[in-house]
Parts: C-alpha cells; sequence; structure tokens
C-alpha cells in the first residue's frame, strides 16, 4: 500500500504543488489530502489541478476538536507535512503523529526563527542582519514555532544587491529541489 501524505498549507501553496507534483505518479507514496486554515488560499486550487480532495477548517475546529486529527486518522496518513502553514499544531495533533509532522523554514534554524517570523519578515530580518549566507532548514515540529529537530539544510550565498525578491528567490529554488526529497526519504524509512 503507498505511503499517504497530507498537506497543510495557508496561502499559495507553491510548496504544496512541487510536492504534488513529485508524488503524482509515484510508486511508494501519494498525496491523499490538502488542508488549510485560509477559505481564500490559492492552494486549494492549485489541490483541484491535481484533484487531490481538500478540507478548509476554522480556529475552533483545528484547535478545540478532534475534527482534524479523526480525518487524518481515518485517512491512514503516514507524515504530515506543512507547506506554509502559519498556525502552531496543537498538542492533541503532535500527540496522534509523533515524529510523522515536518515543516519548512526560510531560514538557517535557529536564526530567523519563531513566533512571527514567516515569509517576506524572515527576508527582511536576514537582511537587517546583513547575512553573508540564508538558507533553508526542514525540520520536524513540535509545540513550539520552528524548534522541532532539524531533518535537513541547504545554504546559499547572499551576493551584495540581493534584495528582498533576490533572497526569496534563491531559498524557494532550494524548498522547491530539497521538500519533495526529503519528504520521500522520510517515507522510505517508516515501516510499512
Amino acid at each position: 500500500m503507498k505511503k499517504r501524505i497530507a498537506l497543510f498549507a495557508s496561502g499559495s501553496g507553491s510548496n504544496a504543488q512541487k510536492i504534488m507534483e513529485y508524488f503524482k505518479k509515484h510508486d511508494e507514496s501519494e498525496v491523499v489530502i490538502v488542508l488549510t486554515n485560509n477559505p481564500e488560499a490559492y492552494v486549494l486550487q492549485r489541490a483541484d489541478n491535481f484533484e487531490i480532495p481538500s478540507h478548509i477548517f476554522d480556529r475552533h475546529e483545528f484547535t478545540q476538536t478532534d475534527d482534524v486529527v479523526n480525518l487524518l486518522k481515518n485517512l491512514q496518513i503516514d507524515l504530515i507535512v506543512l507547506a506554509g502553514f502559519l498556525w502552531l499544531i496543537p498538542q492533541n495533533l503532535l500527540k496522534a503523529f509523533p515524529n510523522k509532522i515536518i515543516n519548512i523554514h526560510p531560514s538557517l534554524l535557529p536564526k530567523h526563527g519563531g513566533k512571527g517570523m514567516y515569509g517576506d519578515k524572515v527576508h527582511q530580518s536576514i537582511l537587517d542582519k546583513k547575512e553573508e549566507e540564508s538558507g533553508i532548514t526542514i525540520h520536524f515540529v513540535n509545540e513550539n514555532f520552528d524548534e522541532g529537530e532539524v531533518i535537513h539544510q541547504s545554504r546559499f550565498r547572499i551576493d551584495k544587491g540581493d534584495d528582498i525578491e533576490m533572497i526569496k528567490f534563491k531559498g524557494q529554488q532550494l524548498e522547491h529541489l530539497h521538500y519533495p526529497k526529503v519528504v520521500e526519504a522520510l517515507l522510505k524509512k517508516m515501516k510499512s
């Protein structure tokens, strides 16, 4: 039986898109659902394009009920992949899927991580600190923002004259290249 992936995203979902593409005709794994807290998120259109079901939830459903946990259990999800999902993961979900929830962050954690550090805020912080390099971090999710065990990091140089858009572009190139492969490697390690 194929390993089953659930994607969580809050916005455009470019990483979700790359993962859906990567696993579309994969022999061993597949994306079976896309979940979002944002009914306007473009990731819903991306999921529709791949004929992958989606589920929209609100904060109450996510944090005060077991609805999302039960949905994922019923779908027999092997790995939860956060791809631009901005909410903290509640305890009931962490307990139901221990070491089976991963996230990607657009910096070399622990630098430029934590509550409120996402998207352009991260890139601006990197610019403000005049960093000479940055990169991406793929990590397990725990009860705190961006503090779970690191699975993978990749780096890029920041050149003189790089602006926020160039830093974001360089980071996204690495994200799109590495995130699907890291997901695949983790799934391969899991017992059937």
